[in-house]
């Protein structure tokens, strides 16, 4: 009884004609901004020779990837919000779920490598130029996204081996772990073990280092006599804090779970939030609240 599934049709967020022309108009907004937005900063970190430090060439980093995965999920989800059947398929729904799992792992290893570059450069300022040279930002960048493009590897070989039954509708906007996982005829018991560890350690071990660097740099700030020294000197990380916050937040409370059992609507929403929204965000944090950018973008 078991039938190859060719493709599979994504429900999306309504069926009412109106919402979906409402929903690709507001999407559309979003994602022009957000692939305008970190090419500015691609843009002006690359030609401002003052912005060639590694602090900004990881935000570099960080905005290229963006623009990848927001690209890897919106340009599908609009085409669908207009179109009447709403595929995609097999190939393609893994496709997307394997870039959108190793982009989102080379997010985390960015952010904790930014981290660990903000540590060294507050708390440990005078061996700055020594412990991160251009090689050691080098290995650091590189290191993130090969590991990141290996982490997509397992969760994505696991489910495409899954069966479906010929049953083919998912409940989501995009090729997501959840509703694939729901969708299966198959027993998910190991799959949804393996990636659950799998997040585990990536999410969790991420947001750790990150955690740590953060607090030596707290307390370093702390020990800083004037309130102006304290407040220039936090003003360097704090949008760097924000956007972790914000992206660790949702990815946690989403795979960091033993089950994924969560009710569609609350899935999608919080999936707007990582895949729409977060990487609309980068460039506005930073580009509000990073003097040097602003000088530089005003040049």
């Amino acid at each position: 009884n078991v039938t190859a599934v060719l493709e599979f049709r994504l429900l999306g967020f309504s069926s009412n004609p109106h919402c979906q022309i409402l929903l690709f108009t507001v999407f559309l907004a979003i994602y022009v901004l957000t692939i305008l937005g970190n090419v500015i900063i691609i843009s002006v970190v690359t030609l401002e020779p003052r912005l060639h430090s590694p602090m900004y060439k990881f935000l570099k980093n960080l905005s290229f990837l963006e623009v990848c995965y927001t690209t890897t999920i919106v340009p599908k989800m609009l085409a669908n919000l207009l179109a009447l059947r709403k595929t995609i398929s097999f190939s393609g729904c893994m496709a997307q779920l394997y870039y959108f799992i190793s982009l989102g792992a080379t997010e985390c290893y960015l952010l904790s490598a930014m981290a660990y570059d903000r540590f060294l450069a507050i708390c440990e300022p005078l061996h700055y130029g020594v412990a991160m040279t251009a090689e050691s930002y080098t290995r650091l960048a590189v290191g993130s996204w090969v590991t990141g493009v290996f982490t997509g590897f397992l969760p994505c070989l696991m489910v495409s081996r899954l069966n479906f039954c010929s049953y083919n509708l998912i409940d989501h906007f995009f090729c997501d772990i959840s509703p694939l996982l729901k969708l299966s005829c198959s027993d998910t018991t190991v799959t949804e073990a393996v990636i659950f560890i799998l997040s585990l350690l990536v999410l969790s071990s991420c947001f750790l280092l990150t955690l740590v660097s953060y607090l030596f740099i707290i307390l370093s700030i702390l020990k800083i006599p004037s309130a102006s020294g304290k407040r220039i000197t936090f003003s360097t990380c704090s949008s760097h804090l924000v956007v972790v916050t914000i992206y660790y937040g949702t990815m946690i409370s989403m795979y960091v779970r033993p089950t994924y059992n969560l009710p569609s609507g609350l899935n999608k929403a919080v999936s707007v939030l990582y895949t729409v929204l977060t990487p609309l965000l980068n460039p506005v944090i930073y580009s509000l609240r990073n003097k040097a950018f602003k000088k530089a973008l005003e040049k």
